[in-house]
């Protein structure tokens, strides 16, 4: 059993402002700027060896959730304090969060939580890949910050010091490909452009959410979900990075809300079809040619159509499976695209539950409420329907944003 009250934590970061202490001509949050981070330590990575994908994810999460626990600290107040303080100022994290992770994975999670926070060593490589994204995400968001800033008589202290951390990093090949502001580096700043969207963006909502930073919250839903039913690496690693990137084409596009997509006869199709040719036209391109086979597969592209929310493997040729489970082996490179369904719509559940609960809310918000409730279901043992009645039960009695979900 998982209880992932963890939500109300990743739900947070969605509140969390970011250079609040600067003019800024956006607002910039902290679950944005995680999932900005998660991107580019992914092209990162994918152009170094020795890389373990799954370490990755979870030194990310880890490190996600430490970040939403000491949010009022400044990051660099931050660093300096952990070279002192490291020891209690982990302990604390964990008292904070032990409530909420200990039966994730039957403690599991909350065990290696422990060991990385306390084992500099461990996952070694993927927490300096995640430093060199962490940094990329900072100075990309800076760069929005000193245009409305360079009044100020610091900024160009601040301005250096951004610079300057880049030397740290040139070692990762990743890095220098996205410095030198090319083909990767468009990428990069296509994902990143996803956090001017916003989700619901017909209705006020509280707190808003960038579809940049929906893609992050189904991500991990993903990786909670594959947990539970004890998905192989390989499976858990691609629906990780399926979810990551499932709304990537929407930079191109733009959000467009269901009942406008499915209103008119084969619009659907047709924006389908464009998305495939903005895919092919202005990402494939951009990205290294090593990764096309891989990136085509998560984005969901098969047979000329783009579907990434179907059960499907990958050994010479992608086929749709009706029993994902009997795949659960690395060499079958599986996607769990039906569950991931049900994780986007969970993400969406809560988005509009939370809003409500703050007495931000509306007809569109209400209604969709209850459609997005009608398409959930059991997946694998896992009933998101449950799921999303507890966390609606909990909002509604409570009216905070405490939550609490059980994968039976």
């Amino acid at each position: 059993m998982i209880n992932p009250r963890i939500i109300d934590y990743i739900f947070t970061s969605a509140s969390i402002q970011r250079w609040n202490d600067y003019p800024r001509m956006v607002e910039l949050v902290e679950l944005d700027k995680q999932a900005h981070k998660f991107i580019i330590a992914y092209f990162i990575a994918k152009l170094e060896t020795d890389i373990n994908y799954t370490h990755l994810i979870e030194a990310g999460i880890f490190e996600f959730l430490r970040r939403v626990v000491v949010t009022d600290i400044r990051p660099d107040v931050f660093r300096k304090a952990l070279q002192k303080k490291s020891k209690e100022i982990n302990a604390w994290v964990i008292s904070k969060l032990t409530p909420s992770i200990k039966d994730i994975d039957n403690g599991n999670f909350l065990q290696k939580f422990e060991e990385y926070l306390s084992n500099p060593e461990m996952y070694k490589k993927e927490r300096f890949v995640l430093k060199a994204a962490s940094y990329l995400a900072t100075k990309w968001e800076f760069s929005i910050v000193y245009q409305t800033s360079q009044f100020l008589n610091d900024i160009e202290d601040v301005k250096k010091s951004v610079d300057e951390e880049l030397e740290d990093y040139y070692e990762l090949i990743g890095v220098r490909k996205i410095a030198l502001n090319k083909k990767l580096g468009k990428i990069i700043d296509l994902s990143g452009r996803l956090r001017f969207q916003k989700r619901w963006a017909q209705t006020p909502r509280v707190p808003e959410t960038s579809v940049l930073g929906h893609m992050l919250t189904v991500a991990i839903f993903g990786y909670f979900f594959s947990v539970e039913v004890n998905a192989c690496d390989k499976r858990l690693q691609n629906n990780f990075f399926t979810a990551l990137f499932h709304d990537l084409p929407e930079a191109l596009t733009r959000d467009i809300i269901t009942p406008v997509k499915y209103c008119v006869d084969e619009l659907s199709d047709i924006i389908a079809e464009y998305e495939i040719e903005k895919i092919q036209d202005d990402i494939l391109p951009n990205i290294p040619e090593i990764l096309h086979d891989e990136f085509s597969y998560i984005l969901g592209l098969y047979d000329g159509i783009k579907e990434e929310f179907q059960d499907k493997i990958y050994e010479d040729k992608i086929q749709i499976v009706e029993d994902i489970s009997k795949y659960n082996s690395n060499k079958y490179n599986a996607i769990d695209g039906l569950a991931l369904k049900q994780c986007d719509k969970l993400s969406a559940f809560v988005e509009a539950s939370l809003s409500i609960s703050h007495g931000i809310k509306s007809k569109e918000l209400i209604s969709g409420k209850k459609e997005i409730l009608k398409g959930l279901k059991v997946v694998q043992g896992i009933d998101f329907k449950a799921i999303a009645t507890q966390i609606d039960y909990e909002f509604g009695t409570t009216g905070q944003t405490q939550v609490r979900m059980e994968f039976d």
